[in-house]
């Protein structure tokens, strides 16, 4: 990855497509960000065993999130971190711990809401199921059915003739897909179906974490396919990036001024409130054993968090050409622009100044444009990772991300030059 970018990296951003349609869960997520990490010599560690102070690339997994740092030759333990931070997860609708319902001589599966999706992005629309199951030994088997399996049918017009006048979807009535015929629910019916597929016995599965997905493929769009349209853009958009930027410092042996760090989380969608989100304590146990396992004590910590900073990236919202005026007038981000740094003087965000200073020498050293989000005083404004983390651990955080529309619909659309700007100034940051 060159520090100095040419627009439209299509390698970076064909690349990104790959993570997206490999990721369709947080758990897959992990996975395949662990899978790059290990191709760029970062091995595994885990968090019961005993952790040694030896230079290199380690990462922990823990569900769906995944923290990996780089230790350069020479750190010392009051050495502070550059953190990225992201999450895993995207709104979407996931299923019930009694998935097998039915009515009127359809199959449909039981699903919840999960975090605050466009709901009606959802409807009719060929959906794949995806997540994990968990055995009777406690461990874990990743499945994912790629293919059209479920649909959420809309009502047809002429039974709702209202409907193209305001649409109301009742969240538990309207969004159960239907997937198949039959008169007869029958239990364990779903889970007998995805443990055939994984290779498994039904009566090995004790628990599983399941989640729908589009399975219509990212593409680009547009006349001069300047745009990438793609699920999970929020925010596999940013762990891609992260991921890719850690592997680059890394192999390129970073100086021992900081320890770079890629920090994805779980559960952002839903307030974060976890012991694999960014309320728990997941990040702080894992920098505080990196500086004890090099030697360090309490006041190597101190030293450490006081000079750690953190980019907060998450995508935020493009001004959109049909309702601008729901944009601050002065604020309007654009696709292809370059990154966002993300401002709230309310703490949604946790930019400030000294924030400002050093995204900006990030995007100087990459020679990477940005731009600057500012939500209308009219609307409330969303949050991130960012104030968690700064308030959680004590750390400069920063917020940013890449402009984008349609955000939280089943299948978003940003710049298909943006993630690859973004990746670079986050190499900027990381070394």
């Amino acid at each position: 990855m060159s520090s100095s970018p040419t627009r439209f990296d299509r390698g970076h951003t064909d690349d990104l497509m790959t993570f997206l349609t490999a990721s369709p869960s947080p758990y897959h997520a992990v996975a395949t960000a662990a899978e790059r990490l290990e191709k760029a010599g970062f091995r595994q560690v885990e968090e019961t065993a005993a952790w040694d102070g030896t230079t290199g690339g380690r990462y922990v997994v823990r569900g769906g999130a995944i923290i990996a740092w780089y230790v350069p030759e020479g750190a010392a333990p009051h050495t502070p971190f550059r953190v990225v931070g992201a999450h895993t997860d995207s709104p979407n609708l996931r299923v019930k711990p009694r998935p097998d319902s039915g009515a009127h001589g359809w199959r449909q599966v039981a699903v919840e809401i999960y975090g605050g999706p466009l709901l009606n992005s959802w409807l009719d629309r060929d959906l794949g199921i995806a997540g994990r199951l968990t055995l009777r030994d406690g461990t874990h088997r990743l499945v994912n059915v790629d293919r059209p399996l479920l649909r959420v049918p809309q009502l047809a017009i002429h039974l709702d003739r209202g409907a193209n006048d305001g649409l109301k979807l009742d969240r538990q009535r309207h969004m159960q897909p239907i997937w198949g015929l039959g008169e007869d629910v029958r239990e364990g019916d779903l889970v007998r179906f995805l443990a055939e597929g994984a290779d498994l016995g039904a009566e090995d599965v004790t628990g599983w974490d399941l989640m729908v997905h589009s399975v219509e493929p990212p593409a680009y769009l547009g006349r001069d396919r300047e745009l990438l349209a793609a699920p999970r853009l929020d925010n596999l958009l940013s762990v891609h990036a992260g991921t890719a930027a850690l592997a680059a410092v890394a192999t390129a042996g970073a100086a021992p001024a900081h320890i770079p760090v890629l920090a994805a989380f779980d559960h952002e969608e839903n307030g974060s409130e976890s012991d694999t989100g960014a309320q728990g304590p997941l990040l702080g146990t894992v920098l505080e054993r990196s500086v004890y396992a090099r030697g360090g004590t309490y006041e190597d910590r101190a030293r450490a968090f006081a000079g750690t900073v953190c980019l907060s990236s998450d995508v935020g919202h493009a001004v959109h050409p049909n309702y601008a005026e729901r944009h601050d007038p002065t604020h309007h981000p654009r696709p292809n622009g370059g990154p966002i740094l993300k401002v709230n003087v309310n703490q949604r965000y946790a930019t400030d100044g000294s924030g400002r200073a050093v995204f900006a020498a990030a995007c100087e050293e990459a020679d990477v444009p940005w731009q600057t989000f500012v939500s209308n005083n009219d609307l409330p404004c969303g949050t991130t990772i960012g104030p968690i983390t700064a308030a959680r651990h004590g750390i400069r955080t920063v917020d940013i991300g890449v402009a984008c529309l349609s955000m939280h619909s089943a299948r978003e659309l940003c710049g298909a030059d943006d993630p690859f700007l973004l990746a670079n100034s986050l190499v900027a940051f990381l070394k």
